[in-house]
């Protein structure tokens, strides 16, 4: 079934930067900018800084260096897909209210896209020895280092990383992140946990085959596209027909240069390659969205084929790590209205409202509220609350429902209903007979209940995921120096170490900050080892002396 198009959707990333100017909604930095070590600190203080949404912009960089002295020829942006949910409503070209049904009516709609020969994305092609010399393949682009002080290396992030399942040819588009190992090659997460994500069930089959998997990073395309891959679509579930779904007309593709891969035609960068289906590499630290520092695992290692570009492109990274960020609101502000609409038409819930998801912190996936009105039965509460914990297996930890006049985003108010409108030894599970203790006298005169949480820190943890402190300060006051909005620090809002910390990860982020990140690189290459899956962490596979070699 074709869908009306969408004309205030964005085609293209530069398309989108345009419209954000336009809207009031970018800020535009030309004086020196250190990717190494000042731009993420500098975008990170809309939100550590006390700003509030209606204040976050996008960050155009246009004249982007090194820690080594470089100068690149392209600009960097950052904040550009949701650094509010205006900016994320602007890249779908609907207003914040209408993304939800957008997302419904995509999913069941989506249009198949198109192939063509002549693509934006292959203006400029890199291949061969261009991929390895002095400034050519990976170090001709300025990819930031996301969290300085911490990652071992600059990293992409705002990527749609495209593979093929072997056997179906059905292809699948991701969100992973990719580590610069050296030029020609890259540290590639695709997550391994249960159920997997598309790529790594993919490069099973491949393992199984004795093949290397093909595969395409997309970095910096039409909002609408990039858009599905956090969001988490059924496994060979064709993303790009969802994307045309939500821009209403097909998606234009090419295929790429040196793999059987289709790829956006109208994206800025594509980097083709090969993924060893036998050896693993080292690959992290790196300031994960989960608001750790993610340590060391054994990854998969992509050898460079080819990077394609156009002629005059942008590079795009994501504001990630601790939350609120641009990764969180990027999926806030689509999950929210999806499970509102599982729960109201999937499971038919009566009285359910809202949906909200907490993200301070905790990155919306672990703690959802739920607001009913006060004719809904307690029998459906409790079914709204087992269909927002069970939907997708990473969201709902903690799932608290509240009444009608409890504002979901307002802590206080939560705290409220849960000291006066929740009976701890009946509503949870805990500890009875505490009195009630002053307060409404409605209801019956039953005793309350205490609970019993204990928060400490049980044992060591990696990093909290912030830049470090003296980068953030040096940030603060470029920030400053260029009369942005006022800050008002919001703790934490810088990185710290939690003692889940190797002297020689602190060795890989020095490195990555000063531009050597390729050392890095060289280092985790001799230490590739086959035997194991993906994500599986190198301490349980190195000895010291081992990872010293």
């Amino acid at each position: 079934m074709s869908r009306v198009k969408n004309p205030a959707a964005p085609t293209d990333l530069q398309d989108h930067l345009a419209n954000l100017e336009k809207m009031g909604l970018l800020t535009t930095i030309d004086r020196p900018i250190n990717k190494d070590t000042e731009l993420h600190p500098l975008a990170r203080w809309q939100f550590q800084g006390g700003l509030g949404e209606e204040e976050r912009r996008a960050f155009l960089f246009n004249n982007v260096t090194g820690a080594k002295g470089e100068k690149y020829d392209f600009p960097v942006t950052a904040g550009a897909l949701a650094a509010s949910p205006a900016i994320y409503a602007a890249g779908m070209g609907v207003a914040v209210d209408e993304i939800g049904k957008l997302w419904v009516d995509a999913i069941n709609n989506p249009v198949d896209p198109v192939r063509i020969d002549d693509a934006p994305c292959q203006e400029v092609v890199m291949t061969g020895d261009d991929l390895t010399a002095e400034g050519g393949g990976m170090a001709s682009i300025p990819v930031p280092v996301s969290t300085p002080g911490f990652d071992s290396a600059p990293y992409l992030t705002a990527t749609l990383v495209v593979t093929k399942d072997p056997e179906s040819n059905i292809q699948n588009m991701g969100t992973y992140r990719g580590q610069l190992k050296a030029r020609d090659r890259l540290g590639v997460r695709m997550a391994s946990r249960l159920g997997g994500a598309g790529g790594y069930l993919h490069w099973l089959k491949y393992q199984e085959r004795e093949e290397l998997m093909p595969v395409a990073i997309v970095v910096g395309c039409a909002p609408a596209v990039l858009f599905t891959g956090p969001q988490k679509l059924p496994i060979d579930f064709d993303e790009l027909g969802v994307a045309g779904g939500l821009l209403g007309q097909p998606v234009r593709t090419v295929r790429c240069k040196t793999i059987d891969l289709d790829v956006p035609a109208d994206a800025e960068f594509i980097i083709e390659g090969l993924i060893d289906t036998k050896l693993l590499e080292p690959e992290g630290p790196f300031g994960e969205s989960h608001g750790h520092v993610a340590l060391e695992d054994f990854n998969m290692s992509m050898r460079i084929t080819a990077i394609t570009r156009k002629a005059k492109p942008v590079f795009i990274s994501i504001i990630s790590q601790v939350t609120p960020s641009e990764s969180s609101t990027m999926k806030k502000v689509a999950y929210e209205p999806l499970f509102l609409e599982h729960l109201k038409s999937a499971l038919n819930v009566k009285g359910i409202q809202r949906v909200v998801m907490h993200e301070p912190l905790t990155n919306i996936r672990k703690v959802i509220f739920l607001q009913f009105d006060r004719s809904a039965p307690q029998t459906e509460v409790w079914r709204g609350m087992q269909g927002a914990a069970n939907l997708q297996a990473q969201c709902g930890k903690i799932v608290i429902a509240v009444s009608e006049d409890i504002d979901p985003n307002n802590a206080d108010a939560i705290f409220w209903s849960l000291a006066y409108r929740a009976n701890l030894s009946t509503d949870l599970a805990v500890t009875p007979y505490r009195s009630r203790g002053h307060g409404p006298k409605s209801g019956k005169a039953e005793s309350d209940s205490t609970l019993l949480i204990d928060a400490t820190l049980k044992h060591n943890m990696p990093p909290l995921a912030l830049p470090a402190e003296p980068f953030m300060r040096k940030a603060k006051e470029i920030w400053e120096e260029l009369d942005l909005p006022r800050l008002t620090p919001q703790p934490p809002w810088y990185g710290y170490e939690l003692g889940d910390w190797d002297k020689l990860w602190s060795l890989f982020a020095e490195r990555a900050t000063s531009g050597d990140w390729e050392e890095n690189g060289l280092h985790t290459y001799e230490r590739r080892q086959g035997g194991m899956k993906p994500e599986s962490p190198v301490r349980d596979y190195e000895t010291p002396d081992h990872k010293k070699k």
